[in-house]
């Protein structure tokens, strides 16, 4: 068998090839599209072996190892925090990178990631996409409230963008070039809302259809868009064996720093994906008024001090993630600590 590193850059794909004894066969770069990995592929073939290829994870990564896989290869992308750690380099180039991906094909130390399959990553697509279209409608919103402080204007509305907003910020009195700015941004942020709107009637749809949105929606601060998104995150539950490995995977876990005696907690590792840690905060937010988590969340946040709010919100979003855990491996809905059927929580 031949072991293969690819190491991807925006214009170009270096790769590694070493054979069934570790020996360096074949080194070189191709371009990093269609034609340029069958190029690639067929320079492999005249060796006659089956290849085992390892890539970084980064953006076209996925690409890469959907179209060596469909020529027959076995490609894996690797966790590139977790490649520092096992072949931590004095000297980095892209060519050295890809023989590092290469020697740990060959010694079978890929630290692979899990792949969604392509449901899945249709349902991350359409919630990923419906939140970057909301960010930048909000982008737009604070421009304007900006755009009114710099004339002195107050907003005498709750919503600025509702009826009586447009009908106000019509009338305004402002030089050009602001009238003309504002007149194109209230344009776009129509245009925004128009296409939300059609996101979230598609997600409503396919969050009916999902099997784990519906036990979701009965947790605590979680309705279908945020049961809709957090289910495309975790994807399949199973390949978490305990509540913990899922916390973990959320990045809602401080970094430990320990030596001897010395035991340090940091900041959040943040190494999971944002899209799910951001819809276990928005879920926490609501959930810290439940009945349930209320008295605990106010504890923690007195004792804490107001100045670390944050703190509280975290520690609720990691139990909201634990029982989420119990609730879709057990296929049950949610039900509060101490209930006949009762889950984590």
């Amino acid at each position: 068998m031949l072991h293969a590193g690819l190491d991807l850059s925006r214009k170009r794909l270096d790769f590694v090839l070493r054979d069934a004894s570790g020996a360096r066969v074949l080194t070189g770069a191709v371009a990093p599209d269609a034609t340029g990995l069958a190029t690639l592929v067929a320079r492999v073939a005249g060796y006659g072996q089956p290849v085992r290829a390892a890539i970084e994870s980064m953006t076209g990564a996925r690409f890469v190892h959907d179209q060596l896989e469909a020529h027959g290869w076995d490609v894996a992308i690797a966790d590139a925090q977790k490649v520092k750690g096992l072949a931590p380099l004095a000297c980095k180039t892209d060519r050295i990178d890809a023989d590092v991906l290469a020697q740990l094909s060959w010694r079978d130390l890929v630290p692979a990631i899990w792949l969604p399959d392509p449901r899945v990553a249709a349902h991350r697509e359409r919630a990923r996409f419906r939140l970057h279209l909301v960010k930048q409608r909000s982008r737009l919103k604070h421009r304007i409230h900006a755009m009114l402080l710099t004339f002195g204007i107050p907003c005498p509305v709750s919503d600025l963008f509702g009826r009586r907003g447009q009908a106000l910020l019509a009338t305004l009195p402002m030089a050009t070039p602001w009238r003309e700015h504002l007149t194109m941004a209230l344009t776009l942020i129509d245009e925004l809302t128009r296409h939300i709107t059609a996101l979230e009637r598609e997600l409503r749809r396919q969050g009916a259809q999902h099997p784990d949105v519906p036990l979701l929606t009965t947790v605590p601060g979680i309705a279908w868009i945020l049961g809709y998104t957090i289910a495309a995150e975790i994807g399949d539950v199973r390949r978490f064996a305990t509540a913990d490995k899922l916390i973990a995977y959320t990045g809602l876990c401080p970094r430990v720093y320990q030596s001897g005696g010395r035991d340090h907690r940091g900041r959040l590792s943040k190494l999971g994906p944002r899209y799910l840690r951001w819809a276990l905060l928005e879920a926490a937010v609501h959930a810290a008024r439940h009945p349930v988590y209320r008295d605990r969340y106010r504890r923690l946040k007195q004792r804490l001090g107001t100045r670390r709010v944050k703190v509280a919100q975290i520690d609720l979003a990691r139990r909201l993630a634990a029982a989420i855990w119990y609730m879709l491996t057990r296929r049950q809905p949610f039900a509060p600590h101490g209930a006949s059927d009762a889950l984590v929580a």
